[in-house]
């Protein structure tokens, strides 16, 4: 294309070039592209990948599971038959015995047949000595993990400890030699547009390397509550979970763990677990087989534009708290509802998110310095920081004697029994029209057992009277054996509604 000397700003030449347009002016030269060799990428990442290959390791992982299948007649099959082999893996319970009465195979038992389901995935050796890294996900409730090599060896692995709060797990292998061996980067460090390169096992292939750039950095995808993620268009699929993101340097900034995808393959959008948040979990991880993260003690909610212009903030920032642990560090301390979280240990703190990650990452037992907004006024409280885990279990104990309280249970004639809520409605597709109380255990050996009483089952009546708390029950119980009854009538529902009547022994 040949454009005019008039028509041109020679200060635009620039973006000219960069268009890729072929100028002639006049008697001047085509104008060169002006783009750095950085700007257009690595010409080729042949090198980086020949020596990181060999340290990215595929998962594979196996588990037996019980199959059930529904009961039903054996066909008999007649002795010598062709089809023998074939009836006898179709009916693994044994074909039928005298008189058409089904027959078994020792140790079968009914309307179970064993099958094993086998998984895949991707990791990385952090440690020559054998410390492998890979995605929880990738590893649960297996009962075997093999690891399989670049240069086609197997070992055995075993697990060291697992983190489902941010999928990472650490397994160990014993190789009779040392592993090639890879290290973590600065997760921190990595801009939106660095080139990035990810190897794993897509799809079982192994060994496949694929490259791209960072698209974005901290996002939250809703998978948990540390969502951090460096997302990358590098070509991320089944099997690739658990393998590294590299940076141009060879370091690992990354490990893959989720993609977005309405197909199952790669679409561009994949995502990361930062080195920086995956680097302190392993150590953790490695030392003690458990993670042992900071705990606050409260429950916080996002600062809303509302909400920062009632207080008089100048933008919304910072974690609300809304409500406070009984016992836990922040109330020791003095944090109360209302506060507005602003730094945590000289962090500030710009979303509500924020502040579980970095509470997390912070020691236990460590005394930290906490800015709150209150009442309009700034003020810093210093908190001692309690362990998340033995955090969660307070909270759940006392849960658990709440509930008991509003909801007690009472055991009586081998049963226990709990009034019927409407979470365990929901939980047991119990429909309104069911009314009585639910039975959460029956003794082992007693009469009710015997008489075939289950769990999960409602009592509705006790001696044709109805009963609608655990209490109600006792009380029929109690009348009845005053009148000198041995035995008490009662009126039982399944979850469907089906109605039966049971006599179970008072006493004896």
């Amino acid at each position: 294309m040949v454009i005019s000397i008039k028509s041109i700003n020679f200060s635009k030449l620039g973006a000219i070039a960069v268009l890729g347009l072929s100028v002639s002016l006049g008697g001047f030269a085509p104008l060169a592209p002006v783009l750095s060799a950085r700007a257009q990428g690595p010409v080729s990442v042949a090198d980086i990948a020949e020596n990181l290959l060999s340290a990215v390791v595929n998962i594979s992982t196996s588990q037996k599971v019980k199959q059930k299948r529904p009961t039903s007649p054996v066909p008999r099959v007649p002795e010598g038959s062709p089809f023998q082999e074939f009836f006898d893996e179709l009916f693994p319970n044994g074909r039928p015995g005298p008189n058409g009465t089904p027959g078994k195979k020792p140790n079968a038992k009914p309307g179970q047949r064993p099958r094993t389901v086998q998984s895949l995935g991707s990791g990385f050796v952090i440690d020559s000595s054998g410390i492998i890294i890979t995605n929880n996900h990738v590893i649960a409730d297996a009962d075997e993990i093999t690891v399989n090599f670049s240069d086609g060896s197997k070992l055995t692995a075993e697990l060291i400890g697992k983190d489902a709060k941010t999928d990472i797990a650490v397994l160990r292998v014993k190789p009779e030699g040392k592993l090639n061996a890879v290290s973590f980067g600065d997760s921190d460090a990595s801009r939106i547009g660095d080139w990035v390169m990810a190897i794993g096992n897509p799809f079982g292939l192994g060994g496949s390397v694929s490259l791209g750039i960072v698209s974005a950095i901290g996002r939250d995808i809703n998978s948990g509550p540390y969502d951090n993620f460096i997302q990358t268009d590098a070509a991320i699929n089944r099997g690739n979970s658990g393998g590294p993101l590299f940076n141009m340097s060879g370091e690992v900034i990354g490990i893959n763990t989720a993609i977005i995808s309405p197909s199952g393959g790669s679409i561009g959008i994949g995502f990361s677990i930062p080195s920086k948040l995956a680097a302190s979990v392993v150590t953790q991880l490695r030392e003690y087989g458990e993670t042992r993260r900071g705990w606050l003690g409260v429950q916080i909610q996002t600062v809303s534009d509302d909400i920062a212009e009632s207080l008089g903030l100048d933008k919304a920032s910072g974690a609300l708290v809304s409500g406070v642990v009984r016992d836990g560090p922040a109330e020791k301390s003095g944090l109360k509802s209302g506060d507005i979280i602003l730094e945590f240990d000289g962090k500030v703190i710009d979303t509500m998110r924020d502040l579980p990650r970095i509470v997390a990452e912070t020691s236990i037992d460590k005394v930290v310095d906490v800015l709150v907004l209150r009442q309009g006024k700034k003020e810093t409280i210093q908190v001692r920081l309690g362990r998340l885990e033995d955090g969660e279990k307070q909270i759940a104990s006392a849960a658990k004697d709440k509930e008991e309280k509003s909801h007690p249970t009472v055991t009586v004639v081998g049963i226990t029994v709990q009034a019927l809520t409407d979470d365990i409605r929901e939980a047991g597709s119990i429909g309104p029209e069911i009314v009585g109380v639910i039975i959460t255990k029956v003794e082992a050996g007693s009469h009710a057992e015997e008489k075939g009483i289950k769990v999960g089952e409602i009592v509705v009546q006790v001696g044709q009277e109805p009963v609608l708390t655990a209490q109600d029950v006792a009380d029929q119980i109690k009348r009845l054996s005053s009148e000198g009854r041995k035995n008490a009538l009662l009126m039982v529902s399944s979850k469907t509604g089906d109605i039966r009547f049971v006599v179970v022994r008072i006493a004896g």
